[in-house]
């Protein structure tokens, strides 16, 4: 189909209405062929391909699934208050305050004003890091050649950047991410070793305690040792449910996530959020 003309380009892009490539959102979400929750629940549909990026707001008590589907996914995720995005994933608190440097089922992903944002819900996955934050322009062109967004080896900030560009948010506002479905462990040295993936399949299911923007980059892991850059599908569902409340195991795990839980139920209370 001809193209050089505005006529012919119209038509072009008209014909391309319906089809479905392998990574693409898909809207309405409730169009997804096999939702994980009930009927008009969910609320975000997508296939990130390896080397790109996502992003949305999600509303409080909204859960939050990620799956590796090929083996080689590495989800590097920031979250930050909606409305307040000064108030941000803090990955060195997540880490101190709850005595736990490995992620999983259980653990609360905390902001720097000892408020949760999300908690870990389920995990299949086992294989994540809070570590070592993401990839970097810099380095990804001395391994791969290039690192910037357009290349075939983008480094996670550079997609952080555009992300969060597209919610009112700078570099400055970028800071250390979490990595999901590529790991690492600590030696008894304080150096790192890579462990790499569990396999296709794994997922990670996240649910959202306050009004969050969710930034989402599907790139190698900085401590990857392959040569090539290596990067496979990540699917992103997420769906409507209800934020924890007292009583529930994740609220009494811990003193330490009492306490969090405690410091976010009396903020949104000031709000008038119940």
């Amino acid at each position: 189909m001809a193209t050089a003309t505005t006529y012919g380009a119209r038509d072009h892009a008209r014909a391309q209405d319906g089809t479905r490539t392998e990574a693409m959102p898909v809207v309405p979400a409730s169009a997804w062929p096999t939702p994980p929750c009930e009927a008009g629940h969910l609320v975000w549909a997508e296939t990130v391909a390896g080397g790109n990026y996502t992003h949305k707001v999600l509303a409080r008590g909204t859960e939050l699934r990620l799956t590796d589907l090929k083996g080689d996914a590495c989800a590097h995720v920031l979250l930050y208050v909606a409305d307040r995005p000064w108030e941000r994933l803090n990955v060195a608190d997540t880490v101190k305050v709850q005595w736990n440097a490995y992620l999983g089922e259980g653990q609360l992903l905390l902001s720097d004003q000892g408020r949760v944002l999300a908690s870990v819900v389920a995990d299949t996955s086992g294989r994540h890091d809070a570590l070592c934050g993401t990839s970097t322009l810099v380095r990804n062109t001395e391994r791969y050649g290039d690192g910037t967004p357009q290349s075939d080896s983008p480094a996670g900030r550079e997609l952080f950047k555009l992300a969060a560009a597209k919610n009112g948010l700078e570099p400055r506002d970028l800071a250390p991410s979490l990595s999901f479905f590529q790991g690492v462990e600590v030696r008894d040295d304080g150096s790192l070793d890579f462990t790499g993936s569990a396999g296709p399949g794994g997922s990670v299911t996240l649910r959202a305690e306050q009004d969050v923007t969710v930034l989402i980059a599907n790139v190698p892991h900085p401590a990857d040792p392959r040569p090539e850059y290596v990067s496979t599908p990540l699917e992103v569902l997420a769906w409507r449910t209800e934020a924890t409340k007292p009583g529930d195991p994740l609220w009494e795990a811990t003193p330490e996530a009492r306490r969090a839980f405690l410091n976010t139920a009396e903020f949104l209370a000031t709000r008038g959020i119940a």
